[in-house]
This record gives structure tokens, sequence and C-alpha cells, in this order.
């Protein structure tokens, strides 16, 4: 083969001497090439002619402006051409794209190929190409693009093409016939770069280091071989749990008799134990049971004592122990939004009521009537200030208006104010109870919070609900609100793990009860106040944590920034406030990133278990880190934000 490369440049030579003064260097190279191609049904060379001063106006062939016909592109796709690579390809100094993907050709990718110092791309995709790849690749300093897939490449991996500074695009590498293992050097690929590595036969544990743990299933795949993260393949001896040595039983006559008989076990003192302390729970708990009914039984006989017992099990009602609407109030409201909503005032007041969640602003009951569903009821705390009639009249008006505004708001994804009352000194929310607690309490645990760690599906189901709830309050609803006081505890759970947005128009309702001008803040800043902990100020965009009264003015896109910490908080199941190196979540997630930090370091460690969504779990990186811009400007529309989510699918 070599000879006959070798007879091939002297004929070529040959050819074009007595054109060699009118046809550059350029063009020679690539007669070069037409003579290596053997098959060209498609007569795509045609136009390649000795005759010509350059090789500009050939076809495929693209010149530098103003070289003097130096070439800067060679592509030829999907031409069918048969052929080799010559090795005078390496004098094109100038070029810096050769294309040549979908055709036959066959041999060896040449190894004066790596002369090419300015070539940025790099595409012999879907040839017969065979042999192994030229180390001298990895020495293309300008090289981004690299797709030497669906050939018949053989040999292992060179290290030396990981470490190609300018990569930022493809590094396809399938469907070859690459052997060993893949070498930790690939761990340095940037993130942004497109790894293939599938259809080879790469053996060996993928290496967990740098971006190959960023990589998802599909880099690997059809390497049956490979195993390890983020394959669902285990390696050999991962599961094998440590074993005691047992003694030698070499000097004992009967042990080759005992050799594949399980064996034999020993009796335990913890059984005994174990026993006792289970009948002792028994015991007790048939004792508590015991007590529990003779309560009961006596809550029966007296109605006094029932009472007594609701206020010592934590049941209380929303009436209070002062009988404050003992003959009615003068200025007192009650009214159904929800025309679907039965329940009269005073069944309310008088229910059962189970204090579920305390803040500033109020506490937030569960109310079991004695007919119908329970439902949860919020007490604004802040009572009204002054005596005046008239301006009496004017805070009803206003909490009417206000109240009325909120019930109108209407989606699937919204917490529903079916009624609300007003008193001078009382007033009630009244929502549908919703009895999975909040995504709070799921991430980050609480009384309501389940025993088993949220999958990944039910997370990014939670997130894509309250993102179009979220959206729905922005674009779509009455009053286009603005929440003000987005966390991870206003989502709330159905019985179906459905997301509800609560707690928006909650900071009008509250600042129309305060008495100093400089409580009218309606902000996020004034809510995380509110709030009294820390960890709230965490979801507070920068551009409103400003002092001088920037807090006052809630925004759209303060709500943005809120949500993005509250998607950092569902992949990574972290606080808010618990970013490493005392930095806040958001800026932890922001520098890991940065530093190009294996994604097993950042995301939820109950979650690696479930690789197939590793991809879907990048993508919501994304969209949280945008949410979080620090400059406002930049930070997409909550509808883009639901969209984007919803794409994830």
């Amino acid at each position: 083969m070599t000879a006959v490369r070798v007879t091939a440049v002297a004929v070529v030579l040959a050819a074009v001497a007595v054109a060699a003064a009118a046809l550059n260097t350029d063009g020679l190279a690539l007669l070069a090439l037409k003579f290596a191609v053997t098959d060209d049904p498609g007569s795509g060379l045609d136009t390649w002619r000795d005759a010509d001063a350059d090789a500009c106006g050939w076809s495929g062939v693209t010149c530098v402006d103003g070289s003097g016909g130096r070439v800067a592109a060679v592509e030829l796709a999907n031409l069918s051409l048969a052929g080799y690579l010559p090795s005078e390809l390496s004098l094109l100094s100038e070029l810096t794209t050769l294309s040549l993907p979908s055709n036959r050709l066959s041999g060896q990718i040449p190894v004066a190929i790596s002369a090419l110092q300015k070539l940025t791309t790099l595409d012999l995709a879907h040839n017969l190409l065979s042999g192994q790849i030229p180390a001298g690749i990895g020495r293309l300093a300008s090289l981004s693009r690299l797709d030497l897939s669906s050939n018949q490449l053989n040999g292992t991996l060179p290290p030396s093409i990981a470490g190609l500074p300018s990569l930022s695009g493809v590094l396809n590498l399938s469907y070859n016939h690459f052997t060993g293992g893949i070498p930790p050097e690939f761990g340095g690929i940037p993130v942004a770069v497109s790894l293939d590595l599938r259809g080879n036969d790469l053996a060996g544990e993928i290496p967990q280091v740098g971006s190959l743990v960023n990589q998802g299933p599909t880099a690997f795949d059809d390497n049956p071989g490979l195993c390890g993260f983020p394959l669902k393949v285990e390696c050999a001896g991962q599961r094998d749990e440590p074993r005691i040595p047992q003694s030698n039983n070499g000097m004992n006559p009967g042990a080759a008799a005992e050799v594949g008989r399980p064996p034999k076990r020993r009796s335990s003192p913890t059984v005994p134990i174990l026993a006792v302390v289970v009948v002792v729970a028994i015991v007790a708990g048939l004792v508590l049971q015991w007590q529990c009914r003779r309560r009961c039984a006596a809550t029966a006989r007296d109605e006094d004592k029932a009472s007594s017992t609701k206020e010592k099990s934590g049941a209380v009602t929303l009436a209070g122990t002062e009988e404050r609407r003992g003959g009615g109030e003068e200025g007192e409201l009650f009214v159904a939004v929800d025309d679907g909503f039965g329940m009269e005032l005073e069944e309310l007041l008088r229910a059962s009521a189970y204090v579920v969640g305390k803040s500033r602003g109020g506490i937030v009951y569960r109310v079991v009537p004695v007919r119908g569903t329970a439902v949860a009821v919020r007490r604004l705390s802040e009572p009204d200030d002054g005596d005046c009639a008239e301006s009496g009249w004017r805070r009803r008006r206003a909490f009417e208006a206000e109240a009325a505004a909120i019930g109108r708001a209407c989606h699937p994804n919204v917490a529903r104010l079916r009624a609300y009352y007003y008193a001078p000194d009382e007033k009630l929310l009244i929502y549908d109870y919703l009895g999975n607690g909040s995504l709070h309490s799921a991430l980050h645990g609480g009384p309501t919070a389940s025993p088993t760690p949220l999958p990944w599906s039910v997370r990014l189901s939670v997130v894509q609900g309250a993102a179009r709830g979220l959206a729905y309050l922005h674009e779509c609803s009455p009053r286009r609100y603005v929440h003000g006081c987005i966390k991870s505890s206003k989502i709330l759970l159905d019985d179906e793990l459905r997301a509800h947005v609560s707690g928006f128009g909650l900071a009008r309702l509250v600042a129309g009860a305060h008495k100093t001008a400089h409580s009218k803040k309606l902000g996020s800043a004034a809510c995380a106040l509110r709030s009294g902990a820390l960890s709230a100020l965490s979801y507070v965009a920068p551009e409103l944590r400003a002092p001088g009264g920037t807090a006052a003015a809630a925004t759209q896109k303060g709500d943005v920034f809120a949500f993005g910490v509250v998607l950092l908080e569902a992949v990574t199941g972290r606080q808010p406030t618990e970013g490493e190196g005392g930095l806040e979540l958001e800026a932890w997630v922001r520098r890991a990133f940065k530093e190009e930090r294996p994604l097993s370091e950042v995301v939820d460690p109950t979650l690696l278990g479930e690789v197939h969504a590793k991809k879907q779990v990048l993508a919501v990186f994304h969209v949280a880190l945008g949410c979080t811009e620090p400059d406002p400007e930049l930070r997409p529309r909550m509808r883009a934000v639901a969209e984007s989510l919803d794409r994830i699918n």
C-alpha cells in the first residue's frame, strides 16, 4: 500500500508539472486528494482541474479572503467518495475545516494531519477508516470539534485527545472498535463538550473524575464491558460485603466433608433480649390503648370533660375561650368566595382546630367540622389600630377588596381561597386543606414529611406545577400579582403530590393592619423579616436586599429569583443557607458549576441512583441558574421558566 501511494504521488506531480507555475501548493495538495479518490459516483470532483490558477473555484473548497488562493475549508459530505486520505493534506497550512462525512474513505488517518495547526473542525464520520487515532491529533491546539464516529477505528482511546485546549463542541468517537478503559484524563474534557463513546468495545469502570461524572448514560451506551455511574451496570465486587476470613480447617479431618454446606447458625444472646423488648413494647401499647379507651368513654359521658380533653390533646376552636362572638360583632363579615363552600360561620368557629403552622403573620389551623371535609384556616395575627369608626370602615373595605381579588385567582396549581371572615379583632382566610404538607417539609423533614425521600419524577412534577401556578399569577390572574414571598414552604402538596402555590396576596392583607409607614413594605425582604427565619433572606433577590427602602418594591423578577432558589433546593436537597464554605445555596451552586465540579458533589445524594434522570437534573440546574442571575434584567419571565421546565419531560 505504501508503494502504491508513493507511485500515485509521483504520477500526480508529473501530471501537474506543466501547470505548477499556475497552481499553488494548496491546489497541488487537493489534486493529491482527488487522485487518491478511486470512485466518485456523483462527479463531485469534476471541477477540480489542474489548469486553474487556484482551487478557490472548486466544488466544496473555500479560500481565505485576500490570501492568494490559500484554502480555508474542504467540505465534501455525502458524495460516496471511495479512496484514502493522502498525507499531502498536511500542506494545507491555512486549513480550518476538513469535513468529509458520509463517504467511503478507507485506510488510516494520516499522521501528517497533526501539522494542520489552524484546524478547528475535523469531521470524518461515517466512513470506512481503520487503525488507531494518530496521537498527534492531540496537538491540534485550535481543534474545537472532532467527529470520527461510525468508522472502523480500533486501539485504545488516546489520552492526548482529552487535553485539546480549544475543544468546545463535539468529541464523537462512537460506533468504532475502541477497546480498553476510558482514560481518567477524559475527566478534564469541558462539561460543555458533547462526549459520545457509544457502540465500542470499551471495558472497565467509568472513572468518577471531572466532567465524566456530569455525563449522561447515553454517552457510554452499547459498551458491554463498561460499568459504574452513570450506567445502571454495577461493577463486579461493588455489592460484595466485607467478609471475615474463616479459620484454617486444614488440620481438621472432617473439614473436607463440610465444603459446600451452609454454616450452622449459633444461637445468639441477643435473640432473647430482643424478644423481651418486643413483649414489653406490646404490653406498653396495650396499656396505652386501654387508657385511651377509658378517656374516650369518660368524654362520652361528660361534655365538659370532652372540651378539657380536646385542649390537652392540642385541639382548640377558632371561637377561642373568650367567646368573642357571643352576641355577634358590629362590622363583621363572612363571605364564601366559592359557591361550593357550604360551611356556616358558626360551624367553622366551633369545629375542632389543630395548629399546623405558625409565623409572625399568623397561625394556620386544620379545622375538622362535624360534617364535610377538613379546611385550612389562616388567622392573621395583626390587630387593627385606631378607634375611629371611619378608619375601621375603610380597613374593612380594603380587606374585603384584597380578599375578593385573591379569591378570583383560580388555577389548578394555586391554593384556592374558599371563604374569608373579617371582624375588628379577627381576620380569617379559609382554604382547602392539603394534607401532604409543603415542599420544604418533603425535602428537609417535618411533621408531614414522608419517611422516604421524594423521587426525582415527583420533584420535577412539583416544581413544574409550581412554576405554572406562579406564571399564572404573574401573567393571567386578574391582578397580575407579585407574590413577594416565594419559598419552598409556600408550595403545598395535595394527596396526589400536586403543587399548589400558597400565600400570595397575604403581604397586602398583613401590611394593611400595621400602624407605621415602614410596615407598608411589601417586598421579599419584608416577607423574610416577618418570617423570623434567616433562611428566608436567601430567597431575596440581590436588588431587594439593598438598604434605603428598596425592599418596599416587590417585583416579579424578585419572585423569579426566589423560585430559582426553590429549584436549587429540589435538586440539591439542601436548605437555602446550606451552601458550603459559608456561602448561600445559590452562590455555592454557581461556584460549583464554574469550577466544573462533579455533579455527584452537588446533587441530592438520594437522587444519584436515578441515573436516567441525570440530564433532566442538569436541565433544572441551568433553569435555576438563569432564574437567579444577579442582574434582574437577565432573568426570564415566569412563563418562560414554566415552559422550559415543561420541556424537560
